[in-house]
């Protein structure tokens, strides 16, 4: 497979012209002025350490450009997946949400609905995200505090109080549980009379990236991809619209990475799950086109332009060529963009309006299918309820005042935009190529090989920032001395207590009898490679087994990961 990658690289550097328009303009007009004026010429680069040149001429043009643009809604879906784009339909807009009760967390999600949020997306709290109850000693002091505490089918009944499911799609932010919270959900709509067939959202389930990045997994690697694979199938079978994974390269993003890095990363990602799909013996035109992919929309405003379109070319290129993919809908790129969080400072902290302002301009100019921003203040704590609404009116703002969204792709064709696209695009082949000269992405991630290249990215970023080569306005330019605290959102004990006494009332009224009796098949199901394990855990959660008492069976079979070293 490398060879399939350099051949890529090699089509790529020959398709590049001459640059003897920008050298003759430059010894001509430039040197004479720059010597007249006294300036010093310096290199520019941007977070990918890609060398930015002061002009952008035809002669930056790939001389196969027709080709590898296209037009909207056609292969390779560089300018958008989809023809007449935000035309026909805007972009879903989501913010954030979770925290506190589910009580708390449903009153969040009608608060947005009422104000023309389009989508639903749920965070969740620290003790959820690794598979633990409210009650476990591990959750002290976390529950509720980062996102919404879910322990039992119960907490889904709350958070979905009132909201009917079939009428919106919700996006849930979880990985190492996502097989149990994708469960609690299905029943969820199933007690409601709501057809499996009628829901539609995405659960993130994207457990490699955690390993790369974000760090929360339960099992070894191999048995979080096997209940990736059991979702992946089920959904397929029973859940038509039902996003089963959303291949993340916003983590990546927030660890230090660069754009090309998030690119390559995440689309390797991507292709290890469509290997996933066909080892289990399914059609790749059967399964591809419900994966969805997240990524991060940072401050460099044309770099993360050229990583979303570089991203649509390579998935429909490699979809294609490498994989054999013959439905459009296959090749078809869909993604969710999140505004970057790592941008925002507790420093001068209403500056990051204008910061998550660009980052979303640069997500519709990307060609985004759906779009959260956020608020001012999550440097300093989870959004307030008016931060929160200032980030839903910035893109209603944009969508409806600015006419960014009127024309479809409207910087295609940039000499810049369009070198940077593809100079992106070979990057990211170079990586996928080394990737493979080591067995693959999940050798890559146990030898740490990836998160090492992170790691060093973002150290040389830290260090540049600390030199001052590099400005961040309010924190090391520009600076208030006078500066105050703000306002912010306080999640009190009271969140958790209440979820303890629920939880313990839970407990004592739930047929024990049944719980144990799910849980010991669950258990004996997972000792079988060849048994899909998605009813088994939708018993469980009918039955109001805990989270943790799921997890812990899980943990019991296949036992814990420690992450290698790469220092």
């Amino acid at each position: 497979m490398e060879d399939y990658w350099n051949l890529k690289i090699n089509e790529i550097k020959k398709s590049f012209k001459s640059n003897d328009k920008y050298n003759k303009w430059k010894e001509k007009t430039l040197k004479p002025w720059n010597q007249k004026t006294g300036y010093k010429d310096k290199k520019y680069k941007n977070s990918s350490d890609m060398d930015i040149k002061e002009l952008y001429t035809e002669d930056d043009v790939p001389e196969n450009m027709d080709k590898i643009l296209g037009n909207p809604g056609e292969y390779p879906f560089t300018r958008g997946i989809y023809p007449n784009m935000y035309r026909g339909r805007l972009w879903t807009m989501r913010m954030f949400s979770g925290f506190g009760t589910p009580d708390d967390t449903n009153k969040r999600l009608k608060y947005l609905i009422k104000n023309g949020e389009t989508g639903l997306s749920i965070a969740f709290d620290m003790p959820t995200l690794y598979g633990y109850d409210c009650d476990s000693k591990r959750s002290v002091g976390e529950v509720g505090k980062c996102g919404v505490n879910v322990s039992s089918l119960m907490d889904m009944e709350r958070i979905f109080d009132g909201i009917d499911l079939s009428r919106i799609s919700t996006s849930m932010t979880i990985n190492a549980p996502a097989a149990i919270l994708t469960a609690m959900y299905f029943v969820l709509a199933e007690k409601n009379n709501t057809d499996l067939k009628d829901i539609s959202g995405t659960v993130q389930a994207d457990i490699l990236k955690e390993y790369i990045a974000q760090k929360e997994w339960m099992y070894p690697p191999e048995a979080h991809l096997r209940l990736i694979r059991d979702m992946l199938v089920y959904s397929i079978k029973n859940v038509p619209r039902w996003n089963y994974i959303s291949v993340s390269g916003y983590h990546i993003r927030e660890a230090g990475s660069s754009a090309v890095q998030e690119l390559a990363f995440t689309l390797a990602d991507g292709f290890y799950y469509i290997d996933l799909g066909i080892k289990a013996g399914l059609n790749i035109d059967d399964f591809a086109p419900r994966m969805s992919f997240f990524f991060n929309s940072s401050i460099n405003f044309f770099e993360e332009i050229a990583k979303f379109r570089a991203a649509r070319r390579i998935w429909a290129t490699v979809l294609k060529e490498k994989y054999g993919a013959k439905n459009p809908k296959s090749m078809m790129l869909k993604f969710h963009t999140q505004t970057s969080g790592y941008t925002l400072t507790w420093q001068q902290p209403l500056n990051n309006i204008v910061r998550t302002t660009i980052e979303a301009m640069a997500a519709i100019m990307g060609g985004t299918q759906s779009l959260h921003t956020n608020s001012y203040d999550e440097a300093w704590a989870l959004p307030t309820d008016d931060a929160v609404k200032v980030a839903l009116r910035t893109q209603q703002i944009l969508a409806e005042e600015t006419g960014i969204s009127d024309v479809i792709d409207p910087l295609g064709g940039s000499y810049y935009l369009e070198r940077l696209t593809s100079e992106m695009e070979e990057e990211a082949y170079k990586y996928f190529a080394e990737i493979d000269k080591m067995g693959g992405v999940l050798n890559a991630i146990k030898s740490g090989y990836i998160q090492k290249e992170i790691a060093e990215t973002s150290y040389r970023r830290q260090l540049n920032i600390e030199n001052n080569e590099e400005t961040i306005v309010g924190v090391n330019k520009y600076i208030d001395e006078n500066e105050k605290p703000i306002n912010t959102l306080k999640i009190t004990d009271i969140a958790e207590n209440d979820q303890l006494r629920k939880l313990k009332d839970l407990k004592s009224k739930r047929d024990n009898t049944k719980v144990n009796e799910s849980l010991n098949k669950l258990r004996e199901a997972m000792k079988d490679e060849n048994i899909n394990l998605m009813p088994y855990i939708m018993e469980c959660v009918k039955n109001y087994a805990t989270l943790e008492e799921i997890s812990n069976v899980g943990r019991e079979i296949y036992g814990e990961w420690k992450e290698p070293k790469i220092y």
